[in-house]
């Protein structure tokens, strides 16, 4: 996900700008780290679906709308998913859709992160570790457990992508609860690749339209390494929101900077389109409609 407004997945910069910084191996050191985000294992039964978002509270860990009832009325589908991703359309300036956003990954988000550079040792470098291993993966707020879809744009060196996906509904709120708290966490860390290069991460927090959604949380990360001996900085900013149990993540930046005003429309856009398709209806070609 290297590549995600000024411009803002994950993602990550151009492989050809950044020259061999893209990798489709998967990350060689997990860093140790268990997602602590409580991932769920198995499918979610439709049924099972349906009746989480009956019941499931609609309080936010950050405070946030209550979701209206039509918005989660129904299970998330594979095809409802994928309907629900954004479009060319629903993004301004020059991104261009492409077809192969799941094998994007960035080698300046693979390293293993110092423990010495935190109070509390292990357990926050494991958080920290977490970020990295989720950026790299793409699965922002961990592995889904039912239906999911994915999207990507390029636009120079920038990179846009956008996950929407249902969750077990605890593994969600976990998940933001982290996300929320890593600018705190994590703040300022060093990691070292396998070579022994080593990168300085910092981790701000970023602003999320505070309408959308049931809860969100929003990140802006900077990545200092190099690429073949090159000095070079990775820069995303990150949103996700929940609605119901189901979430859009967002990621877009890469070595030219970061995409924040993507990110935040590709987030706004996107949440609208979900609750279109949760509600039973079609999202239209043009945003701010429906079919």
């Amino acid at each position: 996900m290297s590549r995600r407004p000024s411009h803002p997945v994950r993602l990550l910069a151009s492989a050809l700008a950044a020259g061999a910084l893209l990798t489709t191996a998967a990350c060689s050191d997990d860093g140790g780290a268990s997602d602590t985000a409580g991932e769920a294992a198995g499918s979610v039964s439709p049924a099972a679906e349906r009746d989480a978002v009956r019941q499931a509270p609609t309080g936010s860990p950050t405070g946030s709308a209550t979701a209206s009832p039509s918005a989660s009325s129904s299970a998330l589908t594979e095809s409802g998913a994928k309907a629900a991703l954004i479009t060319e359309a629903d993004v301004e300036d020059d991104w261009n859709q492409v077809q192969d956003a799941d094998k994007w990954h960035d080698s300046l988000l693979v390293g293993k992160v110092d423990v010495s550079d935190f109070l509390s040792a292990r357990a926050d470098a494991a958080e920290c570790q977490q970020l990295l291993d989720r950026l790299y993966s793409g699965d922002l707020l961990g592995k889904p457990s039912g239906a999911s879809a994915l999207t990507g744009f390029e636009q120079g060196d920038s990179r846009l992508l956008e996950q929407v996906a249902a969750y077990d509904r605890t593994q969600l709120d976990t998940s933001l609860k982290w996300m929320n708290e890593l600018p705190q966490t994590c703040d300022q860390f060093t990691a070292t690749d396998d070579s022994g290069d080593e990168r300085t991460v910092q981790v701000t927090e970023a602003s999320v339209p505070k309408d959308v959604g049931d809860a969100r949380a929003g990140l802006h990360v900077t990545v200092q390494g190099s690429t073949d001996g090159t000095p070079a900085t990775l820069t995303l900013d990150v949103a996700a929101v929940r609605v119901g149990i189901n979430a859009v993540a967002v990621t877009g930046g890469g070595l030219s900077g970061g995409e924040s005003d993507s990110v935040q429309q590709a987030t706004r856009q996107g949440t609208e389109r979900l609750k279109t398709v949760l509600a039973g209806k079609t999202p239209s070609p043009q945003p701010g409609e429906l079919d």
